[in-house]
C-alpha cells in the first residue's frame, strides 16, 4: 500500500506544483492519475520514488516512511517507465533491460536471462535483444521500457505517460499488453496520463486532478462517468460536450449513437 498524507511540493521561486495531496494507492491494483498540464500528476508520481522531494507531508510504502530510506536503493526497488522509453542509446536492448539487476549485483548471464524472459512477456522477439534503441520502432522501444521497469521484479511500477509518444493503434496495443501483464503479475501500478480514454481503460482507481494536485474526484471509471462531482469533472471527461454524450453501458463507454469510445475496467476486490 502506498499512502500520501498532506503532500506539498513548493519550489524555491514560490511555484506550487502540488498542494496538500492525500491518497491511497492500493496494492496489486492500477491507480491512474489523470489530469492536464499543471495538475501535478507527474510531480506526485516522482515523489513516490524520491526523484522529487516533497516540501511537506509524508509518503509511506507498507507503513514505512520513505523519507528514511536511501533514495538510490528506493529507486532501484521501484520500477519506472517514462515517455519515449528513456533507453540508453549506446546499450543493446538486453543491456537496457538488465540495467537495474546489474546495478544490484546480479550476474550478467542471469540478468540477460531475466531480460530475455521479460522480452517474451512484453511481446518482443528474442532476436531484438542484440539491437540498439535507434533500430527499434517507437512501440518496440516502449515495450523495452516496460520490460526494464519490471526487470528487478519490483512490487511497484510507476508509469509516466508511457504510451504518449506513439500513434493511436500502437498505443492501444501497448494498453492491451499492460492489461495482460497486470493480470499475470498483479503489480501496484501508478499510471500518469492526460488521456481520458486511457485512464478509464486501465485504471482500477482513477484520480482526476485539478490544478496543483487538488483532487476533483476519485473512484472507478464507471463511478466518475455515472456521477461526476461537478461541471469540471463532467467537462474533463467529455460528458455532454456539444452534441456528444458519453455513457457507460455494460462496461463499454459509448456515445449517443452507440459507437464504442472506450472500455471500462471495474475495480476488483483486493486478494
Amino acid at each position: 500500500m502506498i499512502e500520501l498524507h498532506g503532500v506539498t511540493k513548493r519550489y524555491p521561486d514560490g511555484t506550487v506544483a502540488v498542494d496538500d495531496f492525500s491518497a491511497q494507492f492500493p496494492p496489486h491494483r492500477t491507480t491512474v492519475l489523470l489530469g492536464s498540464s499543471g495538475s501535478g500528476k507527474t510531480t506526485i508520481l516522482r515523489m513516490v520514488n524520491r526523484m522529487v522531494e516533497p516540501t511537506s507531508g509524508t509518503i509511506t510504502i507498507d507503513g514505512e516512511d520513505i523519507a528514511g530510506r536511501d533514495p538510490v536503493q528506493l529507486r532501484r526497488s521501484i520500477g519506472y517507465v517514462m515517455q519515449n522509453g528513456g533507453l540508453l542509446p549506446h546499450r543493446s536492448v538486453l543491456d537496457n533491460i538488465a540495467t537495474v539487476p546489474l546495478l544490484n549485483g546480479v550476474d550478467k548471464a542471469d540478468a540477460h536471462a531475466r531480460a530475455r524472459e521479460l522480452m517474451a512477456l512484453v511481446g518482443l522477439e528474442e532476436k531484438l535483444g542484440r539491437r540498439y534503441p535507434s533500430q527499434l520502432s517507437g512501440g518496440q522501444q516502449q515495450r523495452v521500457g516496460v520490460a526494464r521497469g519490471l526487470a528487478a521484479d519490483p512490487n511497484i511500477l510507476l508509469m509516466d505517460e508511457p504510451f504518449g509518444a506513439v500513434d493511436p493503434l500502437v498505443r492501444r496495443e501497448l494498453q492491451d499488453e499492460l492489461l495482460r501483464i497486470q493480470s499475470t503479475l498483479a503489480k501496484t501500478i501508478v499510471f500518469v496520463t492526460h488521456d481520458v480514454e486511457e485512464a478509464l481503460r486501465l485504471g482500477d482507481q482513477v484520480i482526476l486532478l485539478a490544478q496543483h494536485g487538488h483532487v476533483a474526484q476519485r473512484g472507478t471509471g464507471a463511478e466518475l462517468l455515472g456521477s461526476p462531482a461537478d461541471a469540471f469533472v463532467a467537462d474533463f471527461l467529455g460528458l455532454n460536450r456539444g452534441d456528444r454524450t458519453l455513457v457507460e453501458r455494460d462496461g463499454v463507454l459509448v456515445d449517443e449513437h452507440g459507437r464504442a469510445a472506450g472500455v471500462l475496467r471495474q475495480a476488483q476486490e483486493p486478494s
